[in-house]
């Protein structure tokens, strides 16, 4: 089982009281952006792109604390940058264990054997360590050769110690499905507790825009993946770290729309608006007013040109959980048969903004056009004898 009965357990309790008191809006995994600074540069990663001032800035003991304290979500997950430089870190982590807080500890490895000392095995700790593939795959991706092996390296390192591991794996256009089913293989075969997977999202201040998976790809990728997952060499089983119901949605069976505030974000400017992965839309001083004050109906799948592609976890994750609650059979069935593989995907949510909708990455704006004047838009564009898009 990729999640223990303990986790599984408090975060069902955790929902189950804010559904009782009729919370609508609430956080499932807190994202703690400590730093931006990383030892990687990775073509599809913008997190990086920021001045040599801001890359030298941390979020400190007390803040990372407080933000923990304020959001109240179960579980927090540590990205980057990469958190192991953070010489807080051990002090950061030990503060959320105490909290009785299940954090994931996200690492690209490369420093996990100089500090993993530092940590001690807990129920409450998981290194996530990212691996996008086999070892040519992942070092193209990483833009560095060796790194691969250096995570692998700590994998096995971690769990002689008894450390929770788990692989943090990001797909990319070019993936070869048996490939990927092979590198899974490999996963399991380490003895991590879970795999997460996620198709990349476009961030705009990614060195390389071209690595990128459109919504359609990504869908029949993971169908080319999941098709392959019974029957595999040695009686390998993969265990991943999601719900069913969103690796159901992986497969382009489910038309969830984004909840954006069950991953919410802090990080060295505040709350980011609206998750992790939109960063030029503002951040709020508190988690109060990321909650109330942020004009949710702006995001989200035919709500944002930005969003239309993104099906990553942070912002799907927490709606399929959703979903497991309001229909357990549901989530049932499709635990125990897997995600569909074959016939008609579910349908995609209607957009909601003409296509002259527009993203400019100078100004960071998004200007969409007001859905009164979307609607006359399409009526205008079916009634002609050019196609629509």
């Amino acid at each position: 089982m990729a999640i223990p009965l303990l986790q599984m357990y408090r975060v069902a309790s955790y929902i189950a009281g804010q559904k009782l008191r009729r919370v609508k809006r609430y956080p499932l995994v807190l994202m703690l952006e400590p730093l931006f600074m990383c030892n990687l540069a990775c073509s599809g990663c913008g997190k990086i792109d920021y001045p040599k001032e801001t890359l030298q800035k941390r979020v400190s003991l007390a803040d990372a604390l407080r933000a923990v304290d304020e959001c109240g979500a179960p579980m927090v997950s540590i990205p980057g940058g990469e958190p192991l430089i953070h010489k807080e870190m051990p002090q950061i982590v030990a503060g959320i264990v105490e909290r009785k807080k299940f954090v994931y500890l996200c690492t690209n490895a490369i420093l996990l054997s100089k500090h993993i000392h530092e940590y001690q095995p807990s129920p409450y700790l998981t290194f996530s360590i990212h691996l996008d593939g086999n070892r040519q795959r992942h070092d193209e991706s990483v833009c560095q050769e060796g790194v691969f092996d250096k995570a692998v390296a700590a994998i096995k390192l971690a769990r002689g110690k008894g450390f929770r591991v788990t692989v943090n794996c990001t797909l990319f256009s070019g993936e070869d499905p048996a490939e990927v089913a092979e590198f899974f293989d490999m996963a399991t075969e380490l003895g991590v507790e879970g795999i997460m997977v996620s198709p990349g999202y476009s961030y705009h201040h990614a060195p390389r825009q071209d690595v990128f998976l459109g919504r359609k790809a990504s869908k029949e990728l993971f169908r080319g993946i999941f098709s392959r997952r019974k029957n595999r060499p040695h009686g390998v089983k993969w265990s991943f770290n999601h719900s069913a119901l969103f690796l159901d949605f992986l497969a382009g069976n489910q038309n969830y729309q984004c909840t954006p505030w069950s991953t919410p974000t802090y990080n060295l400017f505040g709350w980011q608006r609206p998750c992790y992965l939109l960063s030029d839309e503002g951040y709020a001083d508190s988690y109060k007013s990321l909650i109330e004050d942020t004009e949710w109906e702006k995001y989200g799948v035919g709500q944002n040109p930005r969003c239309d592609n993104c099906m990553a976890h942070c912002g799907f994750e927490g709606t399929a959980v959703n979903d497991a609650f309001s229909h357990p059979l549901k989530a049932m069935w499709v635990s125990l048969r897997g995600p569909k593989v074959k016939g008609a995907m579910a349908p995609e949510l209607p957009i909601q903004y003409a296509e002259s909708a527009r993203y400019s990455p100078a100004n960071a704006t998004v200007t969409a056009i007001p859905l009164a004047q979307v609607t006359r838009v399409r009526r205008e564009t079916e009634d002609s004898t050019v196609e629509p898009r």
